[in-house]
């Protein structure tokens, strides 16, 4: 089954929404960002879907920031995950406490080959830490949400492999295709499912059918 993480999430009731529509993982933005909360709203947020007992992880999405300070964040939100989405090295990711993905940009150019030679340097790095790795876009010096699509022909290839979530440009109209051609663990939306920069529960829980529809075309 195909994991769907929510990303960008910045109140309790789209984050409630998301886990009730069905979502695995729900996003929350630590770092600069138009989906920037701080670390109280973070707590506030996570707190809801733990009284709740929703059955979803949280993931604190953070970019190249000292790793003790994520750390320190993580503790202190009680996050399930901690997503890097900068240039942080593998001996940064080694520091990290928590269960780690790790965004890695596919920038115009890159072979299937040199992004499974980055992600094999990674197993070896993080093989005691449970971890994931993120397949982005990236344009100009952003780190994520780009809204922009890639290759996901060339992601497949990547997730034959490794445990990758494919993010960038994905929406309730094309996620079904980006699993039947990728494959991959996950898949990542923030933009996708917002309205006038607002997330929708509708086109949220529309993601996600889209997703489930597109594993049960392939069982």
């Amino acid at each position: 089954m195909t994991r769907v993480k929510i990303c960008g999430i910045k109140e309790k009731a789209h984050a409630l929404g998301a886990s009730r529509a069905g979502a695995d993982l729900i996003g929350l933005v630590l770092a600069p960002s138009p989906r920037q909360v701080t670390a109280a709203k973070a707590q506030e947020i996570v707190a809801a879907v733990r009284e709740q007992n929703e059955p979803v992880a949280v993931v604190g999405v953070f970019v190249n920031m000292p790793a003790p300070a994520v750390n320190r964040t993580a503790r202190d939100c009680n996050l399930d995950w901690v997503q890097l989405s900068g240039t942080e090295t593998w001996a940064y990711c080694q520091m990290i406490d928590r269960p780690l993905i790790k965004v890695v940009h596919v920038e115009a150019g890159l072979s299937p080959e040199e992004i499974k030679a980055c992600l094999a340097q990674g197993d070896q790095a993080l093989s005691r830490k449970e971890h994931r790795y993120l397949l982005d876009s990236r344009t100009g010096d952003r780190y994520g949400g780009t809204g922009l699509t890639f290759d996901w022909g060339l992601a497949g290839e990547v997730a034959r492999e490794f445990p990758v979530i494919i993010a960038g440009g994905l929406t309730p109209e094309n996620v079904g295709e980006a699993v039947k051609v990728a494959a991959p663990w996950g898949v990542d939306v923030s933009s996708g499912v917002e309205v006038d920069g607002v997330k929708s529960t509708i086109r949220i829980k529309a993601f996600i059918e889209a997703v489930r529809r597109a594993d049960a075309s392939q069982e």
